[in-house]
């Protein structure tokens, strides 16, 4: 009986109907009276006092009026831009201004009847008028007329077109909860209730949308969080705890010649402490039996790469092979350079995959893997394609991992008869809120140390009038034997306006910089995969001074020599993609500079973003700036198949609470790893009822 009624359509709730419960699913998502109780207002209105029109004096107030609406009129000629309009009550009359929706305004208003106006006042020309005010019928049996706090709720243009404003959505949140307030059944343990000291949920759905105080809406607000958290932590847990004990993993059991070679004889330079302590890390899951997946963050220039490769020698130490799959054709051809010049006169046989290997290079490297001739393989998406075979694939390594899809990772899966240990690899910072989140199933490892001689980058802010300096300054770099980077936002590939201001700085850069003194090379996403490389190519040998790119250089490129980046336009990129832009430079020993040029006309955000690049070089520290400014969703790319949708909970603001219930769904799995015990019975059947229909991605690497 619960159940059919909380799931009952909501075209079936009277003054809804078929037609606007069709608008309420495409709309909102809302289907039944369950989904629209989930529709959880954003924030709050005062609607406790009922007020005159000669008490409107304050263009920062909200207020709510009662009276009626005449002199209707469409302003401008020949085509009306705006509708005008007196709303009038025993004190006196005010001016309305409507912008949209001016034919339907023209006509809407009915001569003599109350309406109810709720708004902010504006001052123009010393008098005060309502802009686009919220207006309704006046009924004076109305239960929302004098009440105290009023839920504010998302809603669409279609929806207000068809009397579904967010006042109308505050009534029917009210008629629902006058049938089924009661029926809404508990999801949480009273034991948990009690020790986190959370309200009722039946309580929570109440107060939320009909609070009578602020304490009410703070009490269900973190009811409904604390549950809605609760339940995805549980889901990445069970699935952590599922994974390793299954012990199904490839056991690698020796150090033997292939890393122990490469340590005393190849090592570039001495390890970090960070690396030493990551790679005891590895080789525990490694030696443990079940199946690695870890994630392994490390700021640009950490030495992640280094790492990856002796990882990549224990497989082979044991007898398997390895891969490593990177999601751009640049930054995989880097990671094999890389491992070419780290490995020397090693007798390793490894390869580059790409959509660009020729055919019969490809047939050979197919043959190998096959074989198991080839040790190791390094490409993108093209390793998973299904002619590619291996004998014994025992490692993936997974570089800047959330570019990819969880479905695309699932793919080593089936070239292994064992799922293979997984690495997965970021050079993007992954605030710790997130790392609990998105990443909550995997073991984390953080690389949080620069190798030994790196200066930090110099950070500064200029705007255009300042290009001379800029110019005179990269000169100074150029005649030391430096060599500068001169980034432009591409966003999309086929933006032509991009293209032309990248065009228009690279003509500009030859007139500062002409040949035969000076040589710009250009690279950017249009051009054909064989002349990007020609082009970074002239650039790495050093046969060109200036590189003109575009963010194609993001990840991957290593040239130590390169000491300053000049990012233009940078207030149209991120954060996360400025620390990463800046990352290309700083390299060698040598003091690197990072120059951010903007317009004047900046946005407090982009403000904000110029002070923290300038501020720090801290990776972590940033990421949360990039998290608080741009939201979960958003951040670094992060956003793939499989996140959780949240209804209520906040991943930028709920850092504190998610701690605290991921510390609660530990101790309970700890106690009752299936949920089976009597007093969890609640937990375990409200965990299906989430979970019933969705594949759990989190088992994949």
């Amino acid at each position: 009986m619960e159940v059919n009624l909380l799931q009952t359509n909501i075209s079936y709730l009277k003054g809804v109907g078929p037609r606007k419960a069709e608008l309420l699913g495409k709309e909102l998502k809302v289907f039944t009276y369950m989904d629209m109780l989930n529709q959880f207002p954003f924030r709050y209105i005062d609607k406790s006092q009922v007020h005159k029109v000669s008490q409107v004096n304050d263009d920062l107030v909200y207020y709510q009026l009662i009276g009626t609406i005449s002199n209707v009129q469409l302003v401008g000629a020949p085509r009306a831009t705006r509708a005008t309009a007196r709303f009038s009550d025993d004190t006196g009359s005010i001016e309305l201004v409507f912008f949209k929706g001016l034919k339907w305004i023209k006509n809407r208003f009915k001569p003599g009847v109350k309406y109810v106006l709720f708004g902010k006042a504006s001052e123009f020309n010393h008098n005060f008028n309502f802009v686009h005010p919220d207006l309704e019928e006046y009924h004076p049996n109305d239960p929302l007329i004098g009440e105290g706090l009023q839920g504010v709720y998302n809603t669409t243009e279609k929806l207000k077109d068809n009397g579904l404003g967010t006042r109308q959505i505050a009534k029917i949140q009210r008629q629902i909860l006058q049938l089924v307030a009661n029926l809404i059944p508990e999801t949480l343990p009273q034991h948990l209730l009690q020790q986190e000291q959370l309200i009722a949920r039946k309580h929570a759905y109440y107060q939320i949308h009909l609070p009578s105080n602020n304490i009410e809406i703070m009490q269900a607000s973190r009811r409904l969080k604390y549950e809605e958290h609760l339940f995805f932590q549980l889901r990445l847990l069970r699935a952590k705890k599922r994974r390793e004990s299954l012990k199904q993993g490839y056991v690698f059991e020796s150090v033997g010649d292939y890393f122990n070679s490469f340590y005393k004889d190849h090592l570039p330079f001495p390890l970090t402490n960070a690396q030493k302590r990551v790679i005891r890390e590895i080789r525990m899951d490694l030696g443990s039996g079940h199946q690695m997946n870890r994630l392994l963050q490390g700021d640009v220039g950490s030495g992640k790469t280094i790492v990856a490769l002796m990882v990549m020698l224990l497989a082979l130490d044991n007898g398997y092979q390895a891969c490593m799959m990177a999601p751009t054709e640049i930054l995989a051809t880097q990671h094999y350079a890389t491992l070419k010049a780290l490995l020397g006169d090693m007798p390793v046989r490894f390869a580059l995959l790409t959509g660009s290997t020729k055919t019969k290079e490809r047939r050979e490297i197919y043959q190998g893997l096959e074989d198991g001739s080839m040790q190791i393989v390094v490409g993108t998406h093209a390793l998973i394609e299904d002619k590619v075979v291996f004998q014994k694939l025992g490692l993936a390594i997974i570089d800047e991992q959330h570019r990819f899809g969880v479905e695309q990772r699932s793919k080593f899966w089936e070239k292994t008869e064992r799922p293979p240990h997984t690495l997965v690899m970021t050079a993007t910072p992954i605030p710790r809120t997130l790392a609990m989140t998105q990443y909550g199933d995997l073991d984390v490892s953080k690389i949080d140390e620069l190798p030994p001689g790196r200066k930090p980058v110099q950070t500064y802010h200029l705007y255009d009038d300042d290009r001379y300096r800029i110019m005179l300054f990269m000169k100074q770099q150029i005649a030391k034997g430096r060599q500068i980077y001169v980034v432009y936002p591409l966003i999309k590939e086929s933006e032509k306006t991009d293209m032309i201001a990248l065009q228009e700085g690279y003509e500009a850069l030859l007139r500062d910089f002409p040949e035969p003194e000076y040589k710009i090379s250009v690279c950017h996403g249009q051009l054909k995969p064989e002349d990007k490389d020609f082009e970074m190519q002239r650039f790495i040998t050093k046969n060109t001074q200036i590189m003109v790119a575009t963010t194609v250089i993001e990840v991957g490129v290593n040239v130590p020599n390169a000491t300053v980046m000049v990012i233009e336009n940078a207030n149209r990129f991120g954060l996360s993609q400025l620390h990463q832009l800046r990352g290309r430079v700083g390299r060698g020993a040598d003091q690197s500079f990072c120059i951010l040029v903007t317009d004047h006309k900046l946005t407090p955000d982009g403000k904000t973003r110029m002070k923290t690049m300038c501020q720090t070089n801290d990776g972590f520290e940033i990421a949360e700036v990039d998290l608080t400014l741009r939201g979960p969703g958003e951040t670094s790319g992060l956003r793939q198949s499989g996140q959780i949708e949240m209804m209520i909970g906040d991943l930028q603001k709920d850092g504190p609470l998610i701690s605290q219930v991921r510390e609660a769904a530990l101790r309970l799995l700890n106690d009752d790893p299936k949920l089976i015990k009597p007093e969890n019975r609640m937990l375990r059947e409200q965990y299906k009822v989430l979970f019933a229909q969705a594949f759990d991605w989190s088992q994949i690497g």
